[in-house]
């Protein structure tokens, strides 16, 4: 299958676009302001996927400060995946994963070692494609959405 889409930053004058994507394919939905602060303080982690100069999908993320392994080994940097959406008709062509990736390569410019998602436990094809990606599910949040399903927490090492 021939790839037909380029990845790039996103820009301010993709807000509109990637908000309407959000809003049609998750039902967790954030202010426009949320999005800008995103890009604002991690632009390498915040990549749209473009088809015939369309924005078709986006991945936004953030990098968080824990504690690794209980506090045992120290504070580590880890990279999660706030949202990623791709508009249905564009789904399954790759572009999924391929926003994954780019999203987690350039997470070590922020000096993150490790990579973190929620996932509904329902969405069999998001937490397969994960699970390619190298994702390990980690533990079940009971009631992390807003409509009360489960998430999977999955986490994945960074090169």
């Amino acid at each position: 299958m021939q790839k037909t889409f380029r990845l790039r930053t996103f820009k301010p004058s993709d807000l509109e676009r990637v908000v309407y994507i959000n809003r049609v394919c998750l039902p967790e939905n954030y202010s426009s302001l949320f999005f800008l602060d995103l890009y604002r303080r991690f632009p390498g982690t915040f990549i749209v996927a473009e088809e015939n100069g369309e924005v078709v999908g986006y991945i936004m993320c953030r990098i968080e400060t824990s504690l690794a392994n209980l506090g045992f080994s120290g504070i580590i940097k880890k990279g999660h995946v706030v949202s990623i959406a791709v508009l249905p008709e564009h789904q399954r062509r790759g572009i999924g994963s391929a926003l994954m990736l780019k999203a987690m390569e350039n997470m070590p410019r922020y000096n993150a070692k490790k990579c973190f998602l929620e996932v509904r436990v329902t969405n069999e094809p998001a937490i397969k494609m994960y699970k390619k990606l190298g994702f390990q599910i980690k533990r079940r949040i009971r009631g992390y959405y807003m409509d009360g399903e489960d998430a999977y927490l999955m986490e994945k090492d960074l090169p």
